[in-house]
């Protein structure tokens, strides 16, 4: 009688556990077939990237353009700037420069001193520094837009540098009445820093050099990113101006302009260099704001784009565009999901693992495509160099996915948010150092998280192994291997030795020209 209970007993549980694996499997499938939906599209806009924009003639007279320069404690890339942007070639009396300058610290009386030696040369420039960093960077952006004078306004964040001709190359584009925004292609100042600046130069050149060109070339929903772009006043004021209530209000008002009738441009042959973040712990920090604000336009935007005259495609693809960093809490939970399948004996040879499987290889190797056609482009003769680099970039890709979990879901219940910039370092050679700099980040605690997944991961690999799960076995290895450089890194990054001081010293300079807003 006891034993015909406990029989009944362990038969109960071994089909509770049947039930609760077959949902797992399920669930993870499920995923498996989002991630390859995003893998799918990466094929097709690199299949689809078409030619640049043909290039209307130069005006036979240039227009009155304001340059705005958002700027929050920059002591490092502040002067540099604003020195790039006096260097462009433009007619001095149609240039109309805005420094929009919200720093708490000596950054104010570095921007006075270069402004006031810059206005001596005949420079228009001012100096609007607000009390109260109300909005952030769409806050001052909002505030100091009313009183540009040009009909086109330029923007650059403080790490950039314009070369002579990149105002006049992008301003032909606006000859056409319907173009509100012209992007251009970011370059890169420091790629050769670091693995991880190098990485990141593959990854932007991919967004740039395949995404947004193809976007731009089909007709699609595409992005003002932020920097290095031109818009039409009237657009901006036609899209409902600059708007916080989203982490990346570049991508929001660009939206908002394009849902109102106007067009964008992106040509990728016109090239402004940026400093790449150098730190984990920054590069981190960037990454979760755009996953963070993508998410909180996605929620804002996407319901009245799905309502607009576009077509099914331009409506998939914006959907996919504003929802891609979903795919990072996916990745998190098909790695949190495997160890406790392969602990049951059944999971590795049922169908749905080989649906899983399957759906996972292109899932996988669409965004590595992706980079390398951009290198092909950017790089005919030497793309191949960046065969091993695009597979890192996978690794490095995977071990920002708990991060932007995290990202993901603040912008789905958040609105707004604190706008913590990017530090900046003025950062090129290898030799350059930037860790007893002002402006270095704390411990970023969720390395110890990175790390424990990556150890997780390879408990999994191990179940694999014992299971004969081969399939598994290269996802597994991506997670150990991601985890354990993101977390890695930012944990070694943050115990190097630093010294106390980095010679930064305050200008007394005054800034009487200076405009508070």
């Amino acid at each position: 009688m006891l034993r015909t209970a406990s029989s009944r007993s362990t038969g109960a549980s071994n089909t509770l556990v049947e039930i609760w694996a077959f949902a797992l499997l399920v669930l993870n499938s499920l995923a498996a077939l989002w991630l390859f939906t995003y893998g799918i599209n990466a094929y097709w806009l690199t299949a689809r990237r078409g030619a640049p924009p043909p290039v209307p003639p130069s005006p036979g007279r240039w227009p009155l353009v304001t340059v705005q320069l958002p700027v929050f404690n920059e002591l490092y890339v502040c002067r540099r700037l604003l020195a790039a942007t006096c260097a462009l070639d433009y007619p001095r009396e149609a240039l109309h420069i805005q420094v929009l300058d919200d720093s708490t610290d000596e950054t104010v009386q570095l921007l006075a001193a270069a402004i006031e030696e810059q206005r001596r040369l005949g420079f228009s420039i001012e100096h609007l520094h607000r009390k109260e960093r109300h909005g952030f960077k769409a806050g001052a952006l909002a505030a100091a837009t009313p009183l540009a004078n040009g009909e086109y306004i330029a923007i650059f964040d403080a790490d950039f540098l314009p070369p002579p001709d990149w105002l006049k190359r992008a301003l032909v584009h606006f000859a056409d009445g319907r173009v509100g925004l012209v992007q251009t292609r970011w370059g890169h100042t420091n790629p050769g820093y670091s693995l991880l600046t190098r990485l990141q130069a593959l990854g932007i050149d991919g967004h740039f050099a395949v995404e947004q060109q193809a976007r731009c070339a089909n007709g699609y929903y595409f992005n003002f990113n932020g920097t290095a772009g031109v818009w039409r006043k009237r657009a901006i004021e036609a899209g409902g101006g600059w708007q916080a209530d989203t982490l990346a209000e570049d991508l929001d008002l660009s939206y908002r302009s394009q849902l109102a009738g106007w067009k964008a441009v992106y040509d990728g042959r016109i090239v402004a260099p940026a400093e790449l973040p150098v730190s984990m712990a920054a590069y981190k920090m960037q990454q979760y704001r755009w996953a963070k604000g993508s998410i909180q336009c996605a929620r804002k935007l996407l319901g009245r784009v799905m309502d607009c005259g576009g077509s099914p495609m331009q409506k998939l693809q914006a959907a996919l565009h504003l929802t891609g960093y979903a795919v990072h809490p996916l990745m998190v939970w098909i790695v949190l999901c495997s160890v406790p399948l392969l602990t049951v004996s059944w999971v590795g040879q049922h169908p749905l693992s080989l649906v899983w499987g399957t759906l996972m290889v292109p899932a996988t190797f669409g965004p590595p495509t992706l980079y390398l056609a951009a290198r092909r482009d950017l790089d005919p003769r030497g793309w191949r160099r960046s065969l091993a680099a695009v597979a890192l970039l996978a690794v490095l890709g995977t071990g920002l996915s708990l991060s932007n979990s995290r990202a993901v879901l603040a912008g789905l219940f958040d609105r707004g948010g604190a706008f913590r910039r990017t530090p900046k370092f003025a950062v090129v050679a290898r030799g350059d150092r930037w860790e007893h700099k002002r402006y270095r980040l704390p411990l970023d605690w969720g390395s110890f998280a990175e790390l424990a997944l990556s150890l997780y991961a390879g408990w999994g690999i191990l179940l694999a192994f014992h299971g004969r799960a081969w399939g598994m076995l290269p996802f597994l290895l991506l997670y150990v291997l991601g985890y354990a450089y993101v977390g890695g890194l930012g944990l070694w990054q943050h115990l190097r030795p630093t010294r106390q001081s980095d010679g930064t010293q305050a200008l007394a300079a005054s800034a009487p020209q200076t405009r508070r807003l």
